[in-house]
């Protein structure tokens, strides 16, 4: 599973292209330094034109500002170490350029903007991905993800992503503990699904607005899951921030249970836990989360 606070670091050098959304420049190579390409995409047709005012790219449509952005992409992972991308969400630039004093039409502000610590939840690293196909929807929920952990670490004091509660040995320990102990939970959860394909859903009720995640995950027979990395990450925090504060949560597990080494035999399945904050247990009745009706799971304690 995760782990607590998984670092990220900031990149030696920001680059994207007069086409796509920054001024791309090379950066002098450190020996032994690694070499990062970062990135922010307009991932629809309206944030396209709302950003044109801003002289970010000379495509004629979002279609072709897309086809411009693979293009630099696959040089970036010729020519870098690491190449990692983010939602350029216009909102979130205008709001940022007014806190920070800048003016959006300067590269130099886009440059900020990429970069900034508060958003380095929302980078996801590039590794040869059709860029319309798969990964522009996994940089929108990137974003969304990114500002569920935001909030979840504004209720952690910083406990999750090396704030100021990080500095506090005894406050980074039980946030730790909180983790692990929702990584425990979401372990179980999966181990007795067994083989299958499902998603998750996960509502944790907290100050300021519900925390919530989703997650899309693949079991095989021999307990190899696959999912995304940065959607295990969200499901842990949230999990997290529901055990360490004592808060309120449901899940609902739901898809299909089987595999093809059962001679492809698959039944639907969908199970429901809740929280009084303290542990997870089966629901003690049916639930209905975001439109998906379960009923109450199987007891996590009987799952090893």
């Amino acid at each position: 599973m995760s782990h607590l606070g998984r670092a990220r670091r900031n990149s030696d050098c920001t680059a994207g292209g007069s086409r796509p959304v920054v001024r791309s420049h090379r950066p002098r190579r450190v020996e032994g330094a690694e070499q990062a390409f970062v990135i922010g995409v307009l991932t629809n047709a309206a944030d396209f034109a709302r950003a044109r005012a801003w002289g970010i790219s000379d495509a004629p449509d979002h279609e072709r500002y897309l086809a411009d952005t693979a293009d630099l992409l696959a040089e970036a992972l010729e020519r870098f170490d690491t190449v990692r991308a983010r939602t350029f969400h216009p909102q979130d630039f205008e709001e940022f350029c007014l806190l920070n004093g800048l003016d959006p039409a300067e590269p130099a502000a886009r440059d900020r903007y990429l970069v900034n610590p508060a958003l380095q939840t929302q980078l996801l690293a590039y590794q040869g991905e059709e860029l319309a196909g798969d990964f522009v929807p996994r940089l929108v929920r990137a974003r969304e993800n990114g500002l569920t952990l935001c909030h979840a670490d504004l209720l952690l004091d910083g406990g999750l992503y090396g704030g100021a509660g990080a500095s506090d040995e005894e406050h980074a320990a039980w946030v730790r503990a909180a983790y692990e102990r929702g990584g425990e939970v979401f372990r179980r959860i999966l181990v007795g699904a067994g083989a299958g394909v499902y998603e998750l859903r996960l509502r944790v009720d907290a100050p300021g607005g519900g925390l919530t995640a989703a997650a899309r995950v693949l079991q095989w027979e021999d307990g190899v899951v696959r999912i995304n990395d940065e959607d295990l990450e969200l499901v842990c925090a949230v999990l997290c921030t529901g055990l360490a504060l004592e808060l309120p949560g449901v899940a609902v597990l739901h898809g299909s249970q089987g595999s093809a080494a059962s001679c492809g035999e698959y039944l639907p399945a969908s199970w429901a836990w809740s929280s009084g904050g303290q542990e997870w247990a089966p629901a003690d009745r049916p639930v209905r989360l975001d439109g998906v009706a379960a009923q109450p799971g199987y007891s996590l304690g009987t799952v090893c």
